[in-house]
């Protein structure tokens, strides 16, 4: 009997309880060495005014046992409450979400009968590194960071997936025709260290036209690896056509400790009635028994599940007439799983495991010597209510002085003055870019912010314009 592996449990809220009793059931019959720590998140904690979710007791214990499996929980609505789910993923650094996606017909219907995609997910950063401001009344902004180290231990770790798990392609999925900067960096790193696995094949779709291709004709994809809102989206999209998103569990791994859960909601109106599925926290529990060096009871609760859907013992989310031969709740379906320990599935391919890599995240490559960074201005963000662009063009340029002079206002990224068209509908948000024709000091630019105060300008935010060895740090407006 190995040594049992401490483990943090979370029940979670909604169906959370009840299919994580189902979870921990199998893996009790299956021989399953754990010892288990539980803690209490969710709804509750929220509620008692905690505006994380969890408490300090439970991080000590997430950073003691450094695996948790964790049931669905319910965030409340409004009030400033943050996802727990995304704190816990940035906390721990988590930054990379793992979500098989498979098909398996004909006992589960989907219109795609062959379909074994994994998705990769970046985990840290992105717009869901949640930095919200309001601009005006009427306006609202989300900051979206996409950093080189981010996007290099995420794009590598999809490529060690691929070969770990004998996978054929990698594929990245990005905007960079129109977020050039942000995107842009994650395509480029996709593509140098892409060339550090030549015997994986490798490509590029932007993510719009890609998405389509993955819902259309999901074989022709293999790995596919995405920034953090691209990947949240598609994999949901990814574990539904291929059958049920209940079905679907997800890893989250980092350096320091590891995360596996459902990718689905709490489903609160589901709860206390013994409907729910619990076979997506069952597929997470699957992925943390490999990463824990479990890897024969991994397979073994593995097929034991797919031997239960070949037998058509389904729950109400999957039972179809004709296919299934009985319907069950979430108690049933669990025992029906741990009576079928030790038994192959016969037609769908069955589960084989081998112990997880210890690999450590490979470090950011060295960027080399510091670059020279030079500041050649300033975007002021203002609110305008009294007045037509132009009319604002002629009060900010009150500023101008101090070689830095104000050469553009956009709106919403598109620019209004000089030349601006009549037909561009504005906000009462307006960016006001102010540059220089050769480098300008921190001073310079806080000396135009006080000039610019001095106007009767309500001033949001600004952003410094600054060039790296001679390239731009910063887009042109659209129309510019």
């Amino acid at each position: 009997m190995p040594t049992p592996v401490p483990i943090t449990v979370a029940h979670g809220d909604g169906i959370g309880p009840e299919i994580m009793d189902a979870t921990l059931h199998i893996l009790k019959e299956a021989g399953a060495a754990l010892e288990i720590e539980t803690i209490e998140i969710g709804e509750k904690v929220y509620l008692r005014g905690n505006t994380s979710g969890i408490e300090d007791s439970s991080w000590e214990s997430l950073r003691r046992t450094k695996v948790f499996l964790k049931a669905p929980i319910t965030t409340p609505q409004g009030g400033g409450f943050k996802s727990l789910n995304v704190t816990t993923r940035k906390t721990l650094g988590l930054y990379a979400n793992v979500r098989p996606c498979v098909s398996y017909h004909p006992f589960v219907d989907t219109k795609h009968p062959v379909m074994d995609v994994v998705i990769v997910r970046e985990n840290e950063e992105d717009c869901y590194a949640g930095i919200e401001y309001q601009l005006s009344p009427t306006v609202m902004e989300c900051l979206k960071l996409i950093s080189r180290p981010g996007c290099e231990k995420i794009v590598r770790y999809a490529f060690d997936y691929a070969r770990q798990y004998n996978r054929k392609k990698v594929t990245c999925f990005t905007k960079d025709n129109i977020m050039k900067m942000t995107d842009g960096l994650f395509h480029k790193v996709f593509d140098e260290v892409s060339k550090e696995y030549p015997e994986i094949q490798n490509e590029h779709w932007i993510v719009d036209i890609g998405a389509a291709k993955m819902a259309d004709t999901p074989e022709a994809f293999d790995v596919i690896v995405m920034p953090n809102l691209y990947g949240d989206i598609l994999s949901d999209v990814a574990a539904q056509i291929a059958g049920s998103v209940g079905l679907a569990g997800s890893s989250n791994i980092g350096e320091h400790g590891a995360m596996f859960e459902a990718i689905h909601g709490s489903a609160p109106r589901r709860a206390g009635q013994n409907l729910a599925n619990p076979s997506g926290l069952l597929l997470g529990a699957v992925l943390m028994l490999v990463h824990i060096d479990q890897p024969e009871i991994a397979a073994r609760v593995h097929n034991a599940w797919l031997r239960t859907l070949e037998d058509g013992v389904h729950t109400y989310d999957v039972y179809t007439e004709g296919v299934s031969s009985k319907k069950v709740g979430t108690r049933e379906f669990a025992r029906a799983v741990a009576a079928r320990l030790g038994q192959m599935p016969q037609k769908l391919k069955a589960a084989t495991y081998r112990r997880a890599e210890r690999k450590p995240v490979a470090a950011a490559s060295a960027a080399g010597a510091r670059p020279l960074t030079e500041l050649m201005g300033v975007d002021v963000y203002v609110a305008w209510y009294d007045g037509s662009p132009d009319q604002l063009a002629e009060r900010v340029r009150q500023a101008d002085r101090d070689g830095l002079a104000l050469t553009m206002v956009d709106n919403r990224g598109v620019k209004v003055w000089p030349e601006g068209k009549r037909e561009t509908f504005c906000t009462d948000s307006f960016r006001c870019r102010f540059t220089s024709a050769a480098p300008v000091t921190q001073g310079q630019v806080l000396a135009l912010l006080q000039r610019v105060s001095d106007a009767g300008l309500d001033i949001a935010k600004t952003e410094n314009l600054r060039v790296y060895d001679g390239k731009a740090g910063y887009t042109l407006a659209q129309g510019q």
